[in-house]
């Protein structure tokens, strides 16, 4: 059967480049997403490849609708990654709750319901399952490691990934959850740690900015972790040990690091881009051995070349119009 990809979420950061990979495969993909304009898909694909998409308007805690979408469309593969990160979750529990733990009860649901029409399933959990590094050993965080959440968005994470164990275990519906870490590259402009990219738009933009944290954190690259989205989501289906969550790897850096690769690739930025050395108390370093042993290796690209690309490609929607620079900057 030919793969028919559907993608929640797919006008944030992660859903805009899984969309733009599987255009660029030549897969069928239709996203399931809030009525909006799909600005971030804009910056980085053009209007020949966004004609190829399918775009379904829906809320994903509307259940009856996402069923729709997925039987009416012959979907074969869901990529689940709608969600409302940390500020907007602490700006409204409840809302935050419908959206990250109901909505991901309907996706579940509804893929139990069309389970001979499904071939793989992955989901978006996250890292802020965890604690502060100081709670772990030292070392790289191992992929057991005991949770520990520090806001409600963890809690809902760590729901998700219960319940996705239960409907494995009761329903012999695989998954493989993905739990991303910092997250960066053209589209990231919300959200607790989209501070570092927001630096390189400013750079880009001839601005400046200042970064709100200081931590060494673990960096990934938006088209690398899509990738490893895909690759799961093909994955799933035949995995294993039917289900199971895994850290997602990248690159360690400090953001004193980070800063200091905005300046070598804008030089008129020297200067300009500052941060704030208090830590959020994300991991530093993360064991994705585990995640490569189930799905493949995953190639990160190095630091320098992914902040490179990124100012590249937010300096060109900068000059096309395509970036809201104020809004952005002060949001």
């Amino acid at each position: 059967m030919a793969e028919k990809f559907l993608v929640t979420g797919a006008l944030g950061c992660i859903g805009a480049w899984t969309v733009k990979r599987l255009v660029n495969e030549g897969v069928s993909v239709s996203t399931y997403d809030l009525p909006g304009e799909p600005r971030r898909l804009k910056l980085i694909m053009s209007e020949a490849e966004l004609a190829k998409v399918n775009f379904i308007p829906g809320d994903i805690i509307d259940f009856a609708a996402f069923e729709k979408a997925v039987a009416d469309n012959g979907i074969t593969h869901v990529v689940h990654l709608a969600a409302l990160q940390v500020p907007f979750v602490k700006a409204d529990p409840l809302q935050g709750v419908k959206v990250n733990v109901v909505g991901t009860a309907n996706v579940l649901e509804a893929l139990r319901r069309h389970h001979d029409q499904i071939q793989g399933f992955t989901y978006a959990s996250s890292t802020g399952v965890y604690g502060t590094p100081d709670m772990y050993p030292p070392g790289p965080l191992a992929n057991d490691a005991p949770p520990h959440p520090l806001n409600l968005y963890g809690v809902h994470k760590m729901a998700d990934e219960g319940m996705a164990r239960i409907y494995w275990q009761d329903y012999q519906l695989h998954s493989i959850g993905l739990r991303p870490c910092v997250l960066y590259g053209p589209g990231r402009d919300q959200g607790m740690t989209s501070t570092p990219t927001k630096a390189m738009l400013a750079a880009a933009a001839g601005r400046s900015y200042h970064i709100s944290f200081g931590d060494r954190l673990v960096f990934q690259f938006a088209d690398d972790a899509a990738r490893t989205f895909i690759q799961a989501a093909r994955k799933s289906g035949t995995f294993e040990a039917g289900q199971a969550v895994f850290n997602m790897g990248g690159t360690s850096a400090d953001v004193a690091e980070v800063v200091g690769l905005i300046e070598k690739a804008a030089p008129e930025a020297r200067g300009t881009i500052t941060f704030n050395p208090q830590h959020i108390g994300t991991p530093e370093e993360i064991d994705s051995v585990p995640l490569d042993n189930a799905i493949g290796k995953i190639n990160w690209i190095p630091m320098e070349a992914g902040v490179s690309q990124t100012i590249e490609t937010l300096r060109a929607g900068v000059k096309a119009g395509k970036l809201d620079v104020d809004r952005i900057l002060n949001a």
